[in-house]
């Protein structure tokens, strides 16, 4: 199964953007490599690659998910959920 959505902070609800800019801050993703190391794959494994642009710059992020960290997975969750309405 692949997902994929682009959206702007801008086009969202306002409640929506605010929780989403508080996610990218607690999820510290500016501050993470640019991929985090995957574990062993396995049967229905995700994988997730991240772009975000913001006032701080362009950011790519790849990560397996078993390897996303805790302070992500807020973040990672919510953008699921988002990308299926």
């Amino acid at each position: 199964m692949k997902l994929q959505r682009a959206f702007d902070s801008k086009d969202l609800l306002p409640d929506d953007a605010k929780r989403l800019g508080l996610l990218l801050k607690q999820s510290r993703l500016f501050d993470l490599p640019q991929e985090i190391k995957r574990s062993p794959s396995g049967v229905d494994r995700f994988y997730y690659k991240l772009t975000v642009e913001s006032d701080e710059g362009v950011r790519k992020l790849e990560a397996s998910e078993a390897s996303v960290p805790d302070d992500m997975r807020p973040l990672i969750d919510w953008l699921t959920r988002f990308s299926r309405h």
